[in-house]
């Protein structure tokens, strides 16, 4: 049996914070609300390949079907991927930052 496939929810950074056109956030509250979410972000990648250790552990054991090893290994090599490159971009924009002059 195929498990169902679940996706990374993807989340505002503003947290589910209602902000008006009045209320502007701080710096400070950006960059709190911007690294919560990479911290679930990694959270949720890191347990994606745990995930995948489970079901291969289990197909050791004649408990799990090789499909389902396959999809969360799958999922999990996604993530990561996604994870490498969404930081090769940070570190892009941060370089380009820092090469303009003032």
């Amino acid at each position: 049996m195929i498990q169902q496939i679940t996706s990374i929810p993807v989340q505002s950074i503003q947290s589910g914070k209602a902000v008006t056109s009045n209320v502007q956030a701080t710096p400070a509250e950006v960059t709190q609300s911007f690294s919560d979410f990479l911290e679930q972000a990694i959270e949720e990648v890191s347990a994606q390949e745990k995930n995948a250790q489970v079901q291969t552990i289990k197909f050791m054991a004649g408990e799990a079907d090789v499909s389902q090893v396959m999809i969360a290994s799958q999922q999990a090599e996604l993530s990561l991927q996604l994870t490498t490159q969404i930081r090769n971009r940070v570190v892009e924009a941060y370089q380009e930052i820092m090469r303009t002059q003032i």
